[in-house]
């Protein structure tokens, strides 16, 4: 995770904590175990925000491309996911091929594998 996204999405945590309390909490999760890196020195097949994702729900087997972005900037109908979603918060810090157990919005688990990341510097 980019060490400045870290801290913004911390704070984000913190705030959302009484609206969203499990959210809040896996993004927390996320966070502390999460390796931090300058911005300049992630590897480019990391999640982070701004990134395009595609990823693979292995329950249903639908893959989907998404934007990962901040809660004011999310629109699901062009396929940007905000980091305060169980999806969003599942992929932050994720590399290609990673795989995380996580919880849909009605509780269930899903793994969701991550297939390919774009960097939003790289088009």
């Amino acid at each position: 995770m980019i060490d400045s996204e870290a801290d913004a999405l911390a704070d984000l945590a913190v705030r959302a904590g009484l609206l969203q309390p499990d959210v809040a909490t896996l993004l927390i999760d996320e966070i502390e175990r999460a390796s931090i890196y300058a911005a300049g020195s992630i590897p480019s097949d990391v999640v982070t925000m701004h990134s395009r994702v595609e990823f693979l729900d292995e329950a249903s087997g639908a893959r989907r491309i998404v934007e990962l972005v901040y809660p004011g900037e999310a629109d699901i109908a062009a396929g940007r996911v905000s980091v305060l979603t169980p999806i969003g918060a599942g992929l932050i810090g994720l590399r290609e091929g990673g795989t995380i157990a996580w919880p849909d919005r009605e509780g269930h688990e899903r793994n969701l594998t991550v297939m390919t990341v774009v960097q939003p510097n790289a088009g």
